[in-house]
């Protein structure tokens, strides 16, 4: 009689704290359904019957407790939310038969990529995904192209969706990839994920009003990333106060762009050890860039602060589809930049000579490079490669050590500071090598004396106080 009371009391307790965690939401405990947390027995039916379950009594919370949850593919469902206790492992399969393929009805050149996830939804509402639990998809298991391995998580034009406080590691692909959503909230999650290629921390595509913050990302391919793999531009997107690491980019828009991007700000991050580009903002597959701001980043340990580029890759997103003309890259504002530890190619803000990128401005910045070159390296032409993939080492070790600008119109800095670490008088701060002869400027960089240096095409590249910099190279 007594343990039966205990019992009584217990299961009374149990459910006054689901209530006060939970609310009056209704909970569906996965046990419940079957899941075992041996980490052993593979529970993709349990999960997905208590996920069917939520969404047909019109949506509630599924609940992972303490243990370890192996699984398969695992669909969403509309006004459900995934609950992992902080005890809790969702396990991915390591065998590639309990992901089946998914052909998502939205078009975009994701379609070359994997058909395949661990967590999958399309054309839903208010779906989340919450706790303090792991999600790991075991991705070093998966060898092999694009299609053997599986996405974490994937949303196709989904509408509300939330992502916050979990911890994703291990993906055989990208991380997360959420193409075609709106209203996206991504908040207070961790990232480590270096045990496969492709392994992009968070991939926002052709999606509306997302705001990401908060989050740990520790990536082995680009940390967070803008696309546009579709003709739906990736518009109203927010990113702030991350910390990133990785070891291809930081914080990127590119490389697909097709739909174009318009009113991003990423600000408030810190980016280290960081093998690539800091920031990254390219436009090489058609679409327009327009209405940037990048501001109060710190970076430590990076290939090169800052990367802009304007190509010509031409990349259709769909099969039989026409190339798209050249895209455009206009009104980006970059400002309050603090990095260390940059290496010895320089930063390149590079159009074309037939699409000039247009109104950039960079203020309140200082870099660090490690410096050095040569007098040839100051002097040798730099190829244009329009269809060439962007990346911050596409030209190779370039003629000045902080900024090589060409093809660029209504270029502004204001208070730019750049350092070498080791000093070359033969490699220039800034140059300017634009087929056009305009007038000259004065540059100051520290302890150097100021120096006059050509302004070539003053159209495109202005000084606006000559405190600026010496380490700019206008092409």
């Amino acid at each position: 009689m007594k343990f039966r009371m205990i019992a009584i009391v217990a299961t009374i307790a149990s459910l006054v704290w689901g209530e006060l965690i939970f609310g009056a939401e209704k909970v569906y405990d996965v046990r419940d359904y079957g899941a075992k947390s041996d980490g052993k027995t593979l529970c993709t039916r349990s999960i997905q019957r208590a996920i069917d379950q939520c969404a047909r009594d019109g949506g509630g919370t599924v609940y992972f407790p303490r243990g370890i949850f192996l699984s398969g593919t695992i669909y969403m469902k509309s006004g459900v939310t995934l609950r992992l206790d902080a005890a809790c492992t969702l396990l991915g399969s390591a065998d590639l038969k309990d992901y089946p393929p998914t052909v998502q009805a939205f078009r975009s050149y994701t379609d070359n990529y994997t058909d395949k996830s661990l967590i999958y939804g399309e054309n839903l509402e208010r779906i989340t995904i919450t706790g303090r639990g792991i999600i790991d998809g075991q991705g070093g298991a998966f060898k092999g192209p694009y299609k053997v391995r599986p996405y974490m998580i994937r949303f196709i034009q989904c509408r509300n969706v939330t992502v916050e406080d979990v911890t994703i590691r291990n993906s055989p692909m990208w991380v997360q990839h959420y193409l075609a959503c709106d209203d996206v909230r991504i908040s207070g999650i961790t990232v480590r994920s270096r045990v496969n290629a492709n392994n992009d921390g968070i991939n926002i595509d052709s999606c509306h009003r997302v705001i990401i913050s908060d989050c740990n990302i520790d990536s082995g391919d680009d940390a967070i990333v803008l696309k546009s793999t579709s003709a739906r531009l990736s518009r109203d997107v927010v990113v702030t106060n991350c910390v990133v690491r990785s070891r291809c980019n930081g914080l990127k828009m590119g490389t697909e762009s097709n739909g174009g991007f318009q009113n991003i700000v990423l600000t408030g991050c810190a980016i280290y050890d960081t093998r690539l580009a800091g920031v990254a903002l390219e436009i090489v597959d058609g679409g327009t860039m327009d209405r940037v701001v990048v501001s109060n980043i710190t970076m430590n340990k990076i290939g090169a602060p800052i990367f802009l580029r304007l190509g010509n890759r031409a990349r259709p997103f769909k099969k039989d589809m026409e190339k798209p003309g050249i895209g455009t890259l206009r009104n980006v504002t970059i400002s309050n930049i603090e990095a260390t530890g940059a290496n010895a190619t320089g930063c390149a803000i590079s159009g074309l000579p037939e699409a000039v990128i247009e109104n950039v401005t960079l203020s309140n910045i200082r870099l660090s490079f490690a410096g050095g070159g040569t007098k040839e390296d100051a002097g040798r032409a730099i190829d244009e490669k329009p269809t060439a993939y962007p990346e911050y080492s596409m030209f190779g070790r370039l003629p000045a050590y902080g900024f090589y600008c060409r093809h660029v119109k209504g270029l502004k800095m204001l208070n730019v500071q750049l350092q070498e670490h080791i000093r070359s008088r033969r490699r220039p701060a800034p140059a300017n090598k634009n087929p056009f002869n305009v007038g000259q400027s004065q540059y100051r960089t520290g302890p150097r004396r100021a120096r006059s240096i050509q302004a070539v095409y003053q159209r495109i590249f202005h000084i606006l106080e000559d405190k600026c910099v010496t380490p700019v190279a206008l092409s």
